[in-house]
């Protein structure tokens, strides 16, 4: 089945392809559009005057599959500025008739072994007023909007009516991307399969992870989970999906807005039925109800004998399975909630 439209508030047509893609820019928003030259060719990409370089870095991506960490822009007099991802577009004074150059290289060691990758480490938590005034500002839901009309999702097996969805991020959630090891499986989360079996009865499932599609499709395929008999993953998302959001406090950085899903299939998902883990609780911050931070996976070969983690979240999400409306819950507080719905089940 064919995703349906999004609904009027968060409206926009989707391309084909997302390398291809036009951004209808928002009222008084001033679309720009870029040559930038790599590897001896030259690559269109459009962005908006409200972009910073980090969404300038994204659309170059999605142009020519380096990743953002590993670019490095040039541009007369500005390599400064372009190094700072915060850095709004706007104020580069960048004209289209100048090419700008991008260093980066496409390495597929990555792909094989990510041990030497960057590890994300400054988490932190959001107070409740920063959450709000960053879910609820103006130019992040136009982030929102943009993502929507340009991204594809990778969609692998339709979408169930009257089940539930449950959004997974892989590295530190599902599987530990640092430690080395001959074999994938090695490092895959204890109970991994049991785990996605069990719910998938309640659950249409779908991984979202902060790295390549290439990356997600062969970790996956590695480990076993897009060929599994007793489960189907609905759909993957990648880095590209991902938004860039601005802090007062904690500067700028990624998230995972769920609006993105939401816009994609409205007819099968909303905030009242999702619910996502990941180990930052960074990536929840445009959807705070519907993220559960699960404890990271490390040091496998130390911790995979010991690790329940998955074992007592199935407990949880077949639980709250049975509530028509999941927004309500505070998931921080999931375990508590596992030991109430057991001493009522004794006591009843």
């Amino acid at each position: 089945m064919e995703p349906s439209p999004p609904p009027p508030e968060i409206s926009g047509s989707r391309p084909e392809s997302s390398s291809s893609s036009v951004v209808e820019p928002e009222q008084g928003v001033e679309e720009m559009t870029l040559t930038v030259k790599w590897s001896g060719k030259e690559f269109t990409v459009r962005v908006c005057g409200d972009d910073n370089v980090a969404e300038l870095k994204r659309r170059i991506c999605e142009a020519t599959t380096v990743l953002p960490k590993r670019q490095k822009l040039l541009y007369p007099k500005m390599a400064s500025k372009l190094g700072d991802d915060s850095v709004l577009l706007s104020q580069l004074n960048l004209k289209p008739s100048v090419k700008m150059t991008m260093i980066g290289t496409i390495e597929d060691d990555i792909i094989v072994d990510q041990v030497d990758s960057p590890e994300v480490v400054d988490d932190f938590e959001l107070g409740l007023d920063e959450v709000v005034d960053i879910k609820d500002k103006d130019a992040n839901k136009q982030k929102l909007r943009r993502r929507i009309s340009q991204y594809k999702i990778r969609k692998l097996n339709d979408c169930r009516e009257g089940k539930k969805l449950l959004v997974l991020d892989i590295d530190y959630t599902l599987f530990d991307h640092r430690s080395p090891a001959e074999n994938p499986l090695e490092l895959m989360r204890p109970y991994l399969h049991e785990f996605l079996s069990a719910v998938y009865v309640e659950y249409d499932i779908m991984i979202w992870s902060a790295t390549s599609m290439k990356w997600v499709e062969l970790k996956m395929g590695q480990l076993g989970v897009l060929d599994n008999p007793n489960y189907k993953i609905t759909a993957l998302l990648d880095h590209l999906a991902m938004i860039t959001v601005q802090s007062d406090k904690h500067g700028t950085f990624e998230c995972k807005p769920l609006g993105l899903i939401w816009a994609y299939f409205p007819e099968f998902y909303n905030e009242g039925n999702t619910i996502m883990f990941d180990d930052l609780k960074r990536n929840f911050v445009m959807n705070p109800q519907n993220g559960l931070t699960i404890r990271p996976f490390r040091k496998a070969h130390l911790n995979r004998n010991s690790d329940q983690e998955l074992v007592k979240l199935t407990r949880y999400l077949l639980a709250i399975a049975e509530l028509p409306d999941l927004s309500s819950l505070d998931h921080r507080i999931w375990e508590r909630f596992i030991e109430d719905s057991t001493k009522r089940r004794r006591h009843s």
